[in-house]
């Protein structure tokens, strides 16, 4: 019976080291919330001359996907975390065309537009990891590509005699030409984008982990591919993410 206690501890501790050992290579899941917008001196030109633009609220997304982490140090301290996520970001511009603009209609006195733009993404961050007891700190660069794009927005007419039309359109929007554009049209956007992430976090023993990360794009989002100006807009998005992360072979 001793015998047996002494395999039980043995083994129990033996298990407990190697869920304790934070090195060696894990792979797993990662989901969460994504809370982007544009950045760039260029904002107030997105929806064109004549309009007044400035940025409504951050866009309340979601993200998931993959994530490994591959040991550079055997203790676990420094790794590499390459990821493959879908990220849903977006942005919201609020414009404003005034009766100086001479394309408004007779009796109009003015025309307020909010507009939703949801961007559909695949991210591929490499981020270089440091994990001090748990607590973890990683920072790189990240890829992505923009496969589609939902638009939706908020047309209110205002009249010299003070009255006023609402329109819901749930698939339209300016683009920075002025022009009106449909559901899918995504031609007036980059489809690659090169971004930073710096972020922060824990992960316990078990490979659960929450982190809080900031991701930029460094290539402007407005391209039209055929005009060189065309305004500076730039993705921010802050992501919440949890993750769970399992060791992978032998150590």
């Amino acid at each position: 019976m001793k015998k047996i206690a002494a395999l039980a501890l043995t083994l129990a501790a033996t298990s407990a080291a190697y869920a304790q050992d934070p090195g060696g290579f894990r792979i797993g899941l990662k989901a969460g919330a994504t809370y982007s917008n544009i950045s760039g001196d260029n904002v107030s030109q997105i929806a064109g001359s004549g309009y007044e633009t400035s940025l409504g609220k951050y866009k309340i997304g979601y993200n998931v996907g993959l994530a490994a982490t591959l040991p550079i140090s055997s203790d676990g301290f420094f790794s590499i975390q390459p990821e493959l996520l879908y990220n849903r970001k977006g942005y919201q511009l609020e414009t404003d065309s005034k009766s100086t603009n001479t394309t408004l209609p007779a009796g109009v006195s003015k025309i307020e537009q909010e507009q939703e733009r949801v961007l559909h993404y695949i991210d591929v961050p490499v981020l270089a990891k440091i994990n001090a007891g748990g607590l973890f700190f990683e920072l790189g660069p990240q890829f992505s590509y923009l496969f589609g794009s939902k638009n939706k927005s908020q047309t209110t007419t205002k009249y010299n005699n003070g009255g006023k039309d609402k329109v819901e359109n749930d698939g339209g929007f300016l683009d920075y030409t002025g022009v009106s554009r449909d559901d899918a049209y995504k031609s007036d956007l980059a489809q690659f984008d090169i971004g930073g992430v710096a972020g922060l976090g824990y992960q316990a023993q078990s490979g659960l982990s929450i982190g809080l990360r900031y991701a930029r794009g460094f290539n402007s989002l407005i391209d039209t591919k055929d005009s060189d100006n065309e305004p500076k807009a730039f993705n921010n998005a802050y992501t919440l993410q949890v993750g769970y992360l399992l060791p992978v072979g032998n150590r």
